[in-house]
């Protein structure tokens, strides 16, 4: 197993394929988001709706940096 390092970052250059495209992946998956915020809340998320939006940002970007450190971990065991 390859060990892990933040300073090992160097990447080749993308290799072109038929597989999707990201951006139309990530298009679809919000389009569901939305629809999941609208059966549980009635509406879709809206500017001043009393919570804030800082926070909330903050505490999803905390849960993101678990689960990549997950993975990370689980790819390269560290």
């Amino acid at each position: 197993m390859k060990k892990f390092s933040i300073r090992n970052t160097e990447q080749p250059n993308p290799i072109t394929n038929d597989l999707p495209a990201i951006t139309e992946l990530v298009i679809r998956d919000f389009d569901e988001r939305m629809e999941m915020g609208i059966e549980k809340y009635g509406k879709p998320l809206q500017p001043s709706n009393g919570r804030d939006p800082l926070i909330d940002a903050y505490q999803e970007l905390m849960d993101l940096a678990l689960y990549l450190r997950q993975c990370i971990f689980e790819k390269y065991g560290e």
